[in-house]
């Protein structure tokens, strides 16, 4: 299985694990009737795998607050507790069915490419600077955390890491419009990074949304914003690929 259609997978389970108060079990299978003669080999034992769909742990969903309905309408605020009891109810089955730990889950969250080599880390920011400003992506801020490092940590030996942040501001207020708590994902962000090999990555948040195709009507996506969410991942990932392979 592929790296991302695990994460599909495992995003589509997460979704649907918090879109529906409970599942119905299926009715246990009867056999195979066409295999009712055939001798059954004793040398080959299937593994014994419970189904996600008659776990017993599967969340009821409480009462949620009511959801903003005009542009910029905040939604009322989920309280802490009623947060913590679904994740804890969630990620067990998560762990069960992927058999993943918070390291996995930072990689599988992230897209990366490691950049030529031979490329130096301006010129791997360079050519970033330069695609994203041709296709109207705007530079808002950037962080040096290296040098925060060596300034108040007095680490001198850990990798250069810079995190840049840019933001197409036409999709921004879309967001914004539909849900004003989605200000917290943004800038979009960058990051160029030193490995500890001195190998050069381009990284980001994977915001790639084709998981949600298995999920009907998209979890209530409008149309609209879902193109703009399309367009901009693409973006992201052209420029991604631009400043690792130092095109100018």
């Amino acid at each position: 299985m592929t790296q991302r259609s695990l994460k599909q997978t495992l995003l589509a389970t997460l979704a649907l694990t918090l879109a529906v108060p409970a599942l119905a079990a299926d009715p246990a299978p009867t056999g195979n009737p066409y295999l009712t003669n055939v001798p059954a080999s004793p040398g080959l034992t299937l593994p014994s795998l419970p189904s996600i769909l008659t776990l017993p742990s599967l969340p009821s969903i409480p009462k949620l607050p009511a959801r903003g309905t005009r542009p910029y309408e905040m939604s009322g605020v989920v309280p802490q507790d009623v947060k913590a009891g679904l994740i804890k109810s969630v990620m067990p089955l998560m762990n069960m069915t992927t058999r993943m730990d918070l390291k996995d889950m930072m990689n599988l969250m992230t897209i990366k490419y490691k950049a030529k080599p031979g490329l130096t880390f301006e010129e791997v920011k360079a050519s970033m600077e330069l695609r994203a400003n041709s296709l109207n992506f705007k530079k808002v801020g950037e962080s040096l955390m290296w040098k925060d490092f060596q300034a108040v940590l007095g680490d001198m030996a850990a990798p250069r890491v810079e995190v840049y942040h840019y933001c197409d501001i036409a999709v921004g207020r879309e967001m914004l419009k539909y849900a004003p708590e989605s200000v917290v994902y943004m800038p979009c962000r960058f990051t160029i990074m030193e490995d500890a090999d001195k190998n050069i990555w381009v990284m980001t948040l994977d915001w790639d949304t084709t998981w949600l195709d298995s999920v009907k009507g998209r979890m209530g996506t409008p149309d609209a914003l879902w193109d703009h969410a399309v367009i901009i991942r693409d973006k992201m990932d052209n420029i991604m690929r631009a400043a690792a392979n130092g095109d100018l």
